[in-house]
């Protein structure tokens, strides 16, 4: 007879490349009156099944997961707590793209074909997605973020072997700190994935304990990641650009980054290289592709900000089952550093 400790319900899906693990059922009850508070119940009182369900042996250092929740607000459909190897995030496109896919797909959310508007709650607020659907599929997803503004510009740092290099810290839902990828004298590529993951580290943890990061509305206080970009290359009204993420403990987005992709719409608007109409065509250090624009601008605070469109394809990979023998000597997993 079979005895388990947790038995934890997923669908295994991804967006270009980059997991997205969805726990359908088997957590205890997450408390809390908005997405907000459930995120630091999760990390108060069960970060040890968020590590069992995301690192070695059910897991790897790349996992990435999406816990789903009831909505807090009226109309939402349902709320999302976003995981990786390090804890909690506020709020990931890729992760919206997929969640939205399976959603439909499975039933979860009974749509017809045409666009499906689909209302979520995440940590940093609303997003709403639309699903284009045809013949029970969704073929593409996009979603509306949370205003994305530049937060400070001209943040400069020193790299050891490098010097001094400047980016830009932009909000879309998270903190992250961008740079030119010339400014580290390398390409987005994955031959230079593990010395981009060494810079990107140094330059989030100096740049994290250089500045305070404080969301005028959303209590978003923490930064993210580091985002080496690809300087863009302009085709009438397509902007082509590369980029890739290090986010969490050294983690490594494989898709464009949904969030970070929004945020490059912001960051080259507000540098004048992209304007209203244009189309950011954003590849992954694997070469996916998420597609990106301004629908209006707004204010946060005394920011100037835009609504973004951050638009992708998700697959659904595998339907799993996760268990805890209480026998098992390594319930939490473990992680050996790696990307």
């Amino acid at each position: 007879m079979m005895r388990f400790k947790h038995y934890i319900n997923c669908i295994d899906a991804h967006t270009g490349g980059e997991p997205l693990r969805i726990i359908t059922s088997g957590l205890p009850p997450i408390e809390g009156d908005t997405i907000l508070e459930k995120r630091e119940y999760m990390l108060k009182y069960y970060d040890g099944l968020r590590k069992m369900m995301m690192l070695e042996p059910r897991g790897h250092s790349g996992m990435y997961g999406c816990i789903i929740v009831p909505a807090v607000t009226e109309d939402g459909d349902f709320g999302v707590l976003f995981t990786h190897n390090e804890g909690l995030s506020s709020m990931c496109g890729h992760g919206i793209i997929a969640v939205t896919k399976v959603a439909i797909e499975t039933g979860m959310i009974p749509a017809e074909n045409g666009i499906k508007i689909v209302k979520i709650d995440s940590p940093a607020g609303r997003i709403t997605a639309y699903a284009d659907i045809k013949d029970g599929e969704v073929e593409k997803v996009r979603f509306q973020n949370v205003p994305c503004f530049v937060y400070e510009e001209n943040v400069k740092v020193s790299i050891d072997g490098i010097g001094e290099v400047t980016g830009e810290v932009v909000y879309c839902g998270a903190f992250y700190v961008y740079l030119d990828v010339n400014e580290v004298g390398l390409k987005v590529n994955p031959e230079n994935a593990e010395e981009l993951v060494r810079i990107g580290m140094e330059i989030k943890n100096k740049v994290a304990a250089s500045m305070e990061f404080n969301h005028p509305t959303s209590g978003v206080n923490w930064l993210y990641g580091t985002i080496f970009y690809k300087p863009l290359k302009r085709e009438d009204n397509k902007l082509h650009t590369k980029n890739i993420c290090i986010f969490a403990e050294g983690q490594i987005d494989r898709s464009p980054t949904g969030t970070g992709t929004g945020g490059r719409v912001a960051l080259h608007y507000s540098k004048g290289e992209m304007k209203k109409g244009d189309i950011l065509i954003n590849n992954s250090v694997i070469d996916t592709t998420m597609e990106a624009k301004i629908i209006e601008d707004t204010k946060v605070g005394e920011y100037d900000a835009v609504i973004t469109e951050v638009s992708g394809t998700a697959y659904i990979a595998g339907f799993n089952q996760l268990v805890l023998d209480p026998k098992d000597p390594l319930p939490e997993g473990f992680r050996i550093s790696g990307s």
